[in-house]
């Protein structure tokens, strides 16, 4: 990404990541796959979104063996069970949104800067949310066109803690995802098989698994 972004007001990035998001309650399913250098996953999962900030993660590997499921309000997990397996598959709560096709806005205190590329056909829109205290920054980069991808990136200090790539439909819901770690040499990937917009999520289903 260049470096010469200019500053920008967060409230300019809270309106941009609104619009990241399903008008309504949506559930998203999907075929996902894990890959590192000791071991690999696969099998499915769903996640069902309660716009602006509430997030219900499913996953169960073949036959149903490993499954798990979690509740993610904004970047907090309230819950995981079972957490350890919920944190190894998914150790980037930014990059499971951005992967999902959504962007969370910047935190409180956060140095908000962006630019528009005009390139043809496939201008690009770029974001970059410091949070110099804590050394972490996102950055994101959408492009428009036929082919809409949002790409994004977290940094911890000068070490590329994760990167991702969602490939978007018209709708500007989400295809196809990958998200990278670099330091583990580990993949998650997910291609979506069905989205459903007239969802009714019952409100049990954010404080338990069952």
């Amino acid at each position: 990404m260049p470096v010469a972004l200019a500053p920008t007001s967060r409230d300019s990035a809270v309106m941009w990541t609104g619009r990241t998001l399903p008008p309504r309650p949506t559930v998203i399913r999907f075929r996902w796959r894990y890959a590192d250098g000791r071991a690999q996953y696969a099998g499915r999962g769903s996640a069902r979104i309660a716009p602006p900030d509430s997030l219900r993660f499913d996953y169960a590997g073949p036959f149903g063996l490993g499954s798990g499921a979690a509740v993610v309000i904004g970047d907090t997990v309230l819950w995981a069970d079972p957490e350890a397996n919920f944190r190894s598959l998914v150790p980037a709560i930014p990059m499971l949104w951005a992967s999902l096709g959504m962007v969370r806005p910047p935190a409180g205190g956060a140095a908000v800067s962006s630019l528009v590329e005009p390139d043809g056909d496939a201008p690009r829109t770029l974001w970059r949310f410091a949070r110099v205290n804590e050394g972490d920054t996102l950055e994101y980069a959408v492009t428009a066109g036929a082919r809409r991808v949002l790409e994004a990136e977290w940094r911890r200090g000068s070490d590329v803690l994760a990167r991702s790539r969602t490939m978007l439909d018209a709708q500007i819901r989400p295809i196809r995802a990958r998200v990278d770690f670099p330091e583990a040499s580990a993949r998650f990937e997910l291609t979506v098989v069905g989205v459903d917009t007239a969802a009714i999520i019952p409100p049990a289903l954010w404080r338990s698994r069952r």
